[in-house]
């Protein structure tokens, strides 16, 4: 049986469809890893930042806090209490399970909806499942301003003492 070559062989529509969309076809793929490579080239050549909150923060003037005032700041996950004896800041993050506590006024307590755990405006457990109180803050008084370092915990009887 000779060989033939369709080379000369005029080709009909279908052929000539099927050809075209077979074209159309790997060219669309091709541009879309052209396109695939290009942008992956360039998120990697771009900085990948994550900017974070700052850990430490100015609060106000400490004359300016009453003495049994508690503050809360929601977004900085801080307390600040001014007792008789001075300042704390602690967490306002349950050591139960990581919730986020709620400070009640009118009940003079910090409460964590999500399981129970209820605390002292000091941080100190009162009830429910938290192991232990509310982690505290280094405090410190900067040019005049009420400073939280929340990078930095202290010990648990850590009382900044202020006189003006």
């Amino acid at each position: 049986m000779p060989l033939l070559d369709d080379i000369g062989i005029p080709l009909d529509d279908a052929e000539l469809n099927r050809r075209s969309f077979l074209k159309l076809l790997g060219s669309g793929a091709l541009a879309v890893a052209a396109l695939g490579t290009a942008v992956t080239s360039v998120e990697y050549l771009s900085p990948n930042v994550l900017f974070e909150d700052e850990t430490r923060f100015r609060i106000r003037r400490p004359e300016e806090i009453a003495v049994g005032t508690l503050i809360a700041l929601p977004k900085q996950r801080v307390y600040v209490m001014r007792s008789q004896e001075g300042f704390i800041a602690f967490s306002t993050v349950c050591t139960h399970l990581g919730c986020m506590t709620k400070y009640e006024p009118e009940n003079n307590r910090i409460f964590c909806p999500c399981h129970g755990s209820q605390y002292t405006i000091e941080g100190v457990v009162t009830a429910g499942p938290a192991p232990r109180p509310l982690p505290r803050f280094e405090l410190v008084v900067d040019k005049g301003f009420l400073v939280v370092n929340t990078r930095k915990a202290v010990s648990q009887d850590t009382i900044l003492r202020y006189s003006a």
